[in-house]
């Protein structure tokens, strides 16, 4: 699958704040046919990053978010920030 494709948007919210700030987590939502494994490609190709971990859920409104633990070296903090979200 094309990264481009897989990746919809980054998740701004307080909680998803309070995740990259503590635990290195960026969180997104991203294609409902996608798995695990893409996920992690498509981060990793996209933003220049080792991927350690990938959670997913679906959410009530039927979306799938994606939460991804970034390895020890890369700051998920400086990475939202080069995406545009402060």
């Amino acid at each position: 699958m094309d990264p481009f494709k897989i990746i919809i948007r980054l998740v701004s919210t307080e909680k998803a704040h309070q995740l990259r700030l503590k635990n290195n987590v960026l969180t997104f939502i991203v294609d409902r046919q996608a798995t695990k494994r893409d996920i992690k490609e498509a981060i990793e190709k996209l933003y220049g990053v080792k991927v350690v971990k990938v959670n997913t859920l679906i959410t009530p409104r039927g979306e799938k978010k994606a939460y991804v633990k970034l390895a020890p070296e890369y700051d998920a903090e400086d990475i939202a920030a080069k995406i545009g979200i402060p």
